[in-house]
């Protein structure tokens, strides 16, 4: 008659070593084996309970307090829908265990799950994984006392290694499962990693560098928000601002150096830094950032500091809805983006302040309009949406003194221009350009616009300035019995525009060549007088021009708006016609300079004008 063969000692589950009871309880999960009843298992027990006559028969496994019946047959209720009892000793310690009557062994007598299954003849053996961990038992059970054959033991043995085989087969199956998800999820990162590279490497600004971090982030990572806080010489720190997954912009407003709060410091420490839970943040920062949290809905977040080349800039926040512990290759993703994401910030920082320093260059240019009697003036600049973009519009009047020993003369002069580029240099350019033109009139005096542009142009060639570009520039002249006069030549320039009541709209044609390096065939000068209530409106093109569209049909729209609003106040007239033109977010810089002849000026004689007058030679 078989008895066991195994170790079995009548011990409790504490006797397992702690390593191989968690490598046991981890097989079972990975094998999927619990109380829930598992087809493959019953079919095992119902084999086992015919090759051993016995009406009972189980697969059993050992979890971390119960013992559970995956396979089960013979058993009615309430054991067939609870199927689990408790830990049963023998079943995680034993190898083998067959006996007569378990009620009188002594290495099972005392197990509560005796009585509880009226368990006499008893016969099991081990279900083992490949580690020799043993899992549980396939059993035969008679609720008499049973002798048990060595056939049928032997016959059970080998069922027992099918049964045990099937649940490796799991195991590998479920581990292999687990190992291709490792490697997507590796794979996944790297290649977020790689497109972090690329993406910021193309940034030019720090709004930019936000929107493709947040985008990442949340896109890949599936955080619920992604944010940046950064530190500046001038405004030590700016608020976070990060991106949720449906795009909406998210300011946090708040300074993490003077409101405790993990950004601050993750860039104060230099270290990563994980926060979970409410209470974390209050014991950490206080009830004010704690409230915060609250009012966010964060459950955890990782903050990284944003180290530049040569000190930490700001720091990157990670933040998720419900509890996340970032794994190792999640720290190494966001460690890896915030290095990228710091050069780029360094990059565009700098790009930034080279751009408000132009900025404030061609703001500079603008300089308040004069007061000038029986003449009204508006200026208007809009710089491009593209933040990026600086260049050389610019619009401009002053007074003129007339010439030595002269009783009259110019008394104004008006520029619109457009140097080439849209950068700094052009910015700068059109800074020269703007002093020369003034520095010649004033030198010049008495000899006009076009004497005072060959002087600009002149100067920039014999310095090597390399300036392009193109101008109108006029000179102004009260008339005896009403109106103005308006001289001017145009190097190139979209023509000025006027409106006089009662006329259509009027293009000022007149034009000669651009500004440009090695082009010297002189300017030539057209005169036309201004009678009461017209308004001239000089412009850049920037005004007129759209892809895809002729600047004839855009001079020509510009006119019919000019028509339409000449009556209205020359500020509002500008804002109008800028708006109508060219939108709220300009593709292009737009500069416009416009003058109007009251209505209550005199009307002036019958022009002789309107003819060109050539001060240097026939007229173009």
């Amino acid at each position: 008659m078989a008895q066991d063969s195994g170790p079995g000692s009548g011990g409790s589950a504490g006797a397992v070593p702690p390593a191989q009871e968690a490598a046991r309880l981890l097989a079972l999960e990975q094998a999927g084996l619990s109380s829930a009843p598992d087809e493959g298992m019953d079919r095992f027990a119902r084999l086992a309970a015919g090759i051993a006559d016995a009406p009972v028969a189980l697969v059993c496994v050992a979890g971390a307090e119960h013992l559970s019946f995956p396979g089960l047959a013979g058993l009615g209720a309430p054991w067939s829908k609870l199927r689990k009892t408790g830990l049963c000793a023998e079943v995680v310690s034993a190898g083998r265990l067959v006996v007569p009557d378990a009620r009188t062994d002594p290495r099972t007598r005392d197990e509560a799950v005796i009585d509880e299954l009226s368990v006499a003849g008893y016969a099991g053996l081990p279900l083992v994984d490949d580690d020799g961990v043993v899992l549980g038992s396939l059993c035969a059970i008679d609720h008499r006392p049973h002798e048990w054959p060595d056939h049928v033991v032997d016959a059970l043995t080998d069922l027992a290694e099918a049964c045990a085989a099937e649940i490796r087969l799991r195991i590998v199956t479920r581990r292999v499962e687990e190992a291709r998800g490792e490697t997507a999820a590796l794979l996944a990162r790297s290649d977020l990693v790689r497109r972090a590279s690329e993406v910021l490497a193309d940034t030019t600004g720090v709004d930019q560098v936000r929107h493709q971090v947040g985008e990442l982030i949340t896109g890949d990572l599936q955080a619920s928000f992604a944010g940046i806080s950064l530190e500046q010489e001038r405004t030590p720190w700016d608020a976070t601002e990060g991106r949720w997954p449906d795009g909406t912009v998210q300011d946090l407003a708040v300074d993490p150096v003077v409101t405790p709060w993990p950004t601050g410091r993750a860039a104060r420490e230099k270290r990563t830094v994980t926060v979970h839970g409410t209470e974390a943040v209050r014991v950490g920062y206080g009830a004010e950032a704690a409230d915060r949290w609250e009012r966010l809905g964060f459950a955890s977040m990782v903050c990284v500091p944003l180290t530049g080349t040569r000190r930490v800039i700001g720091a990157l926040a990670v933040a998720w809805r419900r509890a996340h512990e970032p794994d190792l290759g999640e720290l190494a993703v966001l460690t890896a983006t915030a290095a990228y994401a710091a050069r780029a910030l360094e990059r565009a920082l700098f790009i930034d302040e080279r751009i408000d320093v132009a900025r404030q260059l061609q703001d500079a240019m603008l300089t308040e309009l004069p007061q000038v009697e029986g003449l009204e003036l508006a200026g208007l600049y809009r710089p491009a949406a593209a933040r990026d973009r600086v260049g050389g519009d610019w619009y401009d009047a002053y007074g003129l003194l007339p010439a030595e020993g002269a009783s009259g003369g110019p008394t104004l002069a008006a520029t619109i221009g457009d140097i080439t580029g849209h950068d700094i240099r052009a910015a700068t350019l059109m800074g020269q350009a703007r002093s020369m033109l003034r520095q010649a009139d004033h030198d010049h005096p008495g000899l006009g616009p076009a004497a005072a542009v060959e002087a600009l142009h002149h100067s920039t060639t014999t310095l090597d300035l390399g300036l392009t570009g193109t101008l109108v520039h006029a000179h102004l002249t009260p008339r005896t019995h009403g109106g103005w006069e308006l001289l001017w030549t145009n190097a190139g320039h979209p023509p000025p525009l006027l409106a006089v009541p009662g006329t259509p709209c009027r293009l000022l044609t007149g034009h000669d060549m651009m500004l440009y390096p090695g082009l010297d065939e002189g300017w030539h000068e057209h005169r036309q007088p201004l009678p009461p209530g017209s308004t001239l409106l000089l412009y850049t093109d920037g005004l007129v021009e759209r892809r895809g569209e002729d600047i004839e049909a855009g001079v020509e729209r510009l006119g019919a708006f000019l028509t339409e609003g000449a009556d209205l106040p020359l500020e509002r007239l500008t804002g109008e016609l800028t708006h109508r033109m060219a939108g709220e977010e300009p593709g292009d810089d737009v500069a416009l300079l416009a003058l109007r002849v009251p209505l209550d000026a005199p009307a002036p004689p019958d022009p002789a004008g309107g003819n060109p007058v050539d001060r240097r030679g026939p007229a173009a």
